[in-house]
Order: structure tokens, then sequence, then C-alpha cells
């Protein structure tokens, strides 16, 4: 399927990760402590979920032979630590409403919505 290391030396926050074969630094805002040297771990979640929504309705919509101008996927994270939300909003241009509707409602089944949504198990071990 996937893999990922994420590698974390000497400077506060910066982390190297490489996602089969793609190099993405991420690090934490001044505020926090870090340089803002690439984007933060949920800004990361939300570039994921945005990435699979944009790829998933672009290819429905191939299927389907429809063509639209853009496709706009805005992300929010809203809450706090025991109520965290995602808000997400879909701009989509030269489709009609019902096309634009049925879009909508594939976005809530994207890969990334559902294991979101349904919360994913994780294995932590020692190497």
């Amino acid at each position: 399927m996937t893999q990922a290391t994420a590698t974390i030396g000497q400077t506060p926050w910066r982390t190297e990760i490489v996602v089969n074969g793609h190099a993405i630094t991420a690090d934490e805002p001044a505020a926090l402590g870090g340089q803002g040297a690439g984007p933060a771990p949920y800004d990361l979640l939300l570039a994921s979920l945005g990435a699979c929504t944009a790829i998933t309705l672009k290819m429905y919509a191939a299927r389907k032979g429809w063509e639209f101008g853009d496709l706009t996927v805005d992300l929010a994270l809203k809450g706090g630590k025991g109520d965290l939300q995602i808000a997400r909003t879909l701009t989509i241009t030269g489709l009609d409403d019902d096309q634009k509707a049925r879009l909508a409602d594939i976005a809530e089944r994207t890969p990334v919505t559902l294991t979101l949504k349904n919360g994913l198990p994780i294995e932590t071990r020692l190497a």
C-alpha cells in the first residue's frame, strides 16, 4: 500500500518525511518553537483529506463524462481536544446543481474521509 518515514534531528520540530519516494518537510510555527519550514501535522492531515477529495471527485466526474471548470476544497479544523471536527466546503464551477449535489454526496465517501470518520487502529512497536 503506502509507506512513510519521519525523521527529526536537532532542529526544533523540523521533521523530514519521505512518503513513497516523495520528500516533505513538516514543522511547527515559530509561535510553537518551530521555524515554520513546512506544514504542521494537522495541516498535513487537512492536505491529505483535501487531495483525496479533489482527486476522487475529479475521477468520478470523468467517469460520468462531466467536465467542470474548477473544484476547490476548503478545509478548516475546528474545536478543541475533545471535540475536533473538520469543516469542508466544495466550490465547483461548470456543473449543474444536481451534479454538484452528487459530488458533495461522493465527498462523504472518499477513502480518506471514511478512514477519518471510522478511525484507524495504530500499532506501535520499538525497532
